[in-house]
């Protein structure tokens, strides 16, 4: 990569080199070099919206990433390949896996990943391994904002001290921010501009001049008091989510109990014009945020002394969704005409990725509920028009299924004969076509993606039996379905 010229830092104050100042400057002449790290669902939509303003510098470790950015073109589908190939052309945006690259640029923003480890502990070490990467090419003057979602301390108790090592000082030599990342995947209704930016710094300094960055390409920026209240601030916004659906799923097996339909419930109850905000049943949750970040706020708890009982049942229940639409679908063929069981039927799981417009798989419900269903011994395929390909890997798979206290008790059940030896299946699947003999050749279709493009209507007609676990199917229809 060809190497870009650094001027001289400027000297300031009797000789003092004044970073606030520099970076100050630089972002509002738009002559600052902003360096990204990570180019996933994150950082490609980030960094196509700061190249429209400033010249970035992707870095990334995936070389078929790096090559398709350099090429113009987008893999996320919330990021237009015209947009990309604008910013390339133009020579704002290039990507390399060289983090010496970061060196260059004035500003340098972590979006990584935050998964999991053993034990469901975060596994913050993609965050730590980026802050080596900028602190081994840290120089004097230039902004580190952390967006990777994670508990509150890591930027100030984690990533302070790695980009201190070498003698840098904040303030005098760096500035250091945490600003959360907030996307919408599959929503055309928010764009990465239109989402407000909470900003909080290691400082007074960092906090501002992040603002200042962010206030360049996003419409509202709203400066917290620190990092950890950044921090705290989107753990908050999707353990809220977490157990607010945790507490739709459990309203939704109860009103299968009453004999009611929950869809009618919520819409009843969202009437009330106070006090009342929908969340909607499913088959769990997926994705890279909902199901991980209730756990890195439950693990922080802990090691403060607490044990936040609501956010852990609440995972519980919603990691008990799978196994729950594997009771329903079990049920339902145990009381078709005539019965059976799990094993050798054939089964048609309608939407793969975690949830609808979206092309991504990870965690999402529909894996856990594949993996239950071939595990039984189930005759599994699958329809889904944004992903042609599941590949299965081991650490996908979710733990063996534990005993359901939500199961629906029934007289007469067919008993699948499963050995405890069952070999997990990983090998990939291909996404059918939606056709008339595929529907009418499925014992059970289920529901688990309810993509707009999708006929439900032709479904509702052709397949013998259907559950719908996330109330997409028309209610004029003669087919038998089993709503959650």
């Amino acid at each position: 990569m060809e190497k870009t010229t650094i001027p001289a830092p400027s000297l300031r104050s009797a000789g003092q080199f004044i970073v606030k100042e520099i970076l100050h400057e630089s972002i509002a002449a738009r002559t600052a070099t902003i360096g990204v790290i990570g180019l996933g669902y994150v950082g490609l939509p980030l960094a196509v919206q700061l190249a429209e303003h400033f010249k970035v510098i992707g870095v990334d470790i995936s070389s078929r990433r790096i090559e398709t950015v350099n090429n113009g073109r987008s893999y996320i589908g919330d990021v237009e390949s015209e947009r990309v190939a604008r910013v390339v052309k133009s020579g704002h945006l290039q990507a390399t896996d060289d983090d010496a690259a970061l060196g260059q640029c004035d500003c340098v923003i972590i979006c990584v990943p935050t998964p999991l480890g053993p034990g469901k502990q975060p596994d913050i070490s993609h965050i730590l391994n980026a802050g080596r990467a900028i602190a081994n090419h840290l120089r004097r003057g230039q902004l580190v904002i952390l967006e990777s979602t994670t508990y509150p301390g890591t930027t100030d108790e984690k990533l302070l001290p790695l980009l201190s090592e070498r003698g840098f000082e904040l303030d005098r030599d760096f500035l250091l921010a945490f600003s959360p990342e907030r996307i919408e995947p599959g929503n055309p209704d928010f764009h990465v501009d239109e989402i407000p930016k909470v900003v909080g710094g290691c400082s007074a300094d960092s906090t501002e001049i992040a603002c200042e960055l962010y206030r360049e390409v996003t419409k509202e920026v709203y400066p917290v008091s620190s990092a950890r209240v950044a921090e705290a601030c989107k753990l908050w916004e999707n353990t809220f989510r977490s157990v607010n659906i945790a507490l739709a799923n459990e309203m939704a097996i109860l009103c299968q109990r009453f004999g009611i339909e929950s869809s009618e419930v919520i819409e009843a109850a969202t009437t009330k014009p106070f006090g009342f905000m929908p969340f909607y049943p499913g088959p769990g949750v997926g994705g890279h945020c909902i199901p991980l970040d209730p756990l890195y706020l439950s693990w922080k708890a802990t090691e403060h002394g607490y044990i936040p009982d609501l956010i852990m049942v609440s995972d519980q229940i919603n990691a008990s969704m799978p196994d729950y639409i594997i009771t329903l679908t079990t049920d339902a063929l145990n009381n078709a005409a005539p019965p059976r069981g799990l094993r050798g039927a054939r089964i048609l799981i309608i939407g793969v990725s975690y949830k609808a417009g979206v092309e991504d798989t990870r965690h999402s419900p529909a894996i856990s509920i594949i993996d239950r269903l071939r595990t039984k011994g189930s005759i599994v395929s699958y329809h889904d028009p944004y992903v042609p390909h599941l590949e299965i890997h081991e650490h996908d798979l979710p733990p063996a299924p534990r005993r359901d206290m939500r199961e629906i008790p029934t007289e007469r059940r067919v008993k699948d004969v499963e050995s405890e030896h069952t070999r997990r299946r990983t090998d990939p699947l291909t996404s059918v076509a939606l056709t008339d003999q595929i529907l009418q050749n499925s014992d059970c279709v289920i529901v688990v993606s309810a993509h707009a493009s999708i006929d439900f209507a032709r479904i509702g007609r052709c397949a013998p039996l259907v559950v719908d676990s996330r109330n997409a199917m028309p209610y004029d229809l003669k087919a038998r379905i089993i709503r959650l």
